[in-house]
């Protein structure tokens, strides 16, 4: 079993800063997200409007459609392209509302040019199954059951110890895993392996897993130089904080809360980047 070091709010903080005078929309991380599909275009609305929320100076979303008029509808200020070719961005985010069965060759295409480029990649649901071989610096975003699939799928053994399955994934891909649940574990391909208990049994409803997806986009465009899984872990307890924000759950004492839908999650956000902040 590999060691595993559990996240504080202390070690969140340091990935998130005030943006200062010399700072522009740019230098503050710019985003891109490939998500969404017609049957599901609520994924790609939550996600930009989460990574908008964590603090993003410029969000790309790429795509057309019902996902491309609702992103617009919600967040009017995303600038919306149909193809990621030559669109400049510090970090992506895939596969969050896609079908991997009724992808098109072009879309398939598409999201290979971005697992081949040089820049971070969230690389959720839809997506999962183009991992493996791919050059860019992945960081995977898998629930439980897209976890054993894909393990099945690189033909990994079934390791009833998460920490050690999740480690063993990274090392396999040679990138990062988050492997989501109530402890949410995320490993590195050098064997760290980061625990983090920050959420509440709330945040287990639908579309919560794709504003995950944009606050991760958003906190690695803004810290280029840091190391993913550190990264990974400052995004998934944000995340968890901002749910119990918005579940009534985030003070001491504060009782068993409320019920959350995705967006209540992503509109907590800034204030859950205040607490850091104070």
């Amino acid at each position: 079993m590999p060691d595993v070091r559990d996240w504080s709010r202390d070690d969140a903080a340091r990935f998130v800063r005030v943006p200062g005078a010399a700072d522009d929309k740019y230098s503050r991380g710019v985003v891109g997200l490939r998500t969404g599909s017609p049957a599901y275009p609520g994924a790609a609305v939550l996600g930009v409007e989460a990574a908008w929320r964590a603090g993003a100076g410029f969000v790309r979303y790429i795509g057309a459609g019902r996902a491309a008029d609702a992103v617009i509808a919600r967040r009017p200020e995303t600038v919306v392209a149909r193809h990621a070719e030559g669109a400049r961005v510090g970090a992506w985010v895939i596969g969050s509302g896609i079908d991997p069965g009724a992808r098109t060759e072009g879309e398939e295409r598409e999201l290979r040019v971005i697992l081949d480029g040089g820049v971070p990649v969230v690389v959720d649901a839809g997506a999962l199954d183009l991992a493996p071989g791919s050059a860019a610096p992945l960081l995977l975003t898998p629930h439980a059951r897209e976890f054993d699939r894909l393990r099945e799928r690189l033909g990994l053994p079934d390791d009833a110890d998460r920490e050690a399955a999740a480690g063993g994934m990274a090392a396999a891909l040679e990138s990062t895993v988050l492997l989501k649940g109530a402890e949410t574990l995320v490993a590195a391909a050098d064997g760290t392996v980061i625990r983090v208990v920050a959420g509440t049994g709330w945040l287990a409803t639908a579309g919560t897993g794709d504003v995950l997806g944009g606050v991760l986009g958003a906190l690695l465009a803004a810290n280029p130089d840091s190391p993913v899984v550190e990264v990974a872990a400052a995004g998934a307890w944000l995340h968890g904080h901002a749910a119990r924000i918005a579940s009534g759950t985030a003070d001491e004492g504060a009782g068993p809360g409320r019920p959350i839908v995705a967006l209540d999650v992503a509109e907590a956000l800034p204030r859950a980047l205040a607490d850091l902040l104070a």
